[in-house]
């Protein structure tokens, strides 16, 4: 799988349902932008928060959502590999399984 071409796909798809839901969309936009502000909080630690959700949730485009933000933010190979084993162990075999995904994605959009 390409997480790039699917990531636009989806994107294609979400802009079809923005067209006809403008109003959820700004909400979302205002809701996005207030949780990814710098707090206490930086923004990739709050991305690793997300991918962790995308994974327990099992939606692929979140995971690549957020796993190439991730990979914006500088994360490494390594950071995300300790992030996986936790949401494994907090998840266990469905969470291994696409977290799995969620490295495939990372060393593409790594590269």
């Amino acid at each position: 799988m390409s997480w790039t071409k699917f990531l636009n796909e989806t994107n294609a798809r979400i802009g079809t349902l923005q067209k006809q839901t403008p109003g959820m969309f700004e909400g979302f936009g205002a809701m996005s932008k207030a949780a990814k502000r710098t707090g206490a909080l930086d923004e990739k630690t709050k991305e690793l928060i997300a991918l962790g959700i995308a994974i327990s949730t099992r939606c692929d485009s979140c995971i690549g959502f957020h796993v190439k933000s991730l990979v914006r933010l500088g994360l490494t190979r390594e950071e995300m590999c300790e992030a996986l084993e936790m949401i494994g162990y907090m998840g266990g075999g469905p969470s291994i399984a696409y977290g799995a995904k969620a490295l495939e994605a990372y060393d593409e959009f790594a590269a």
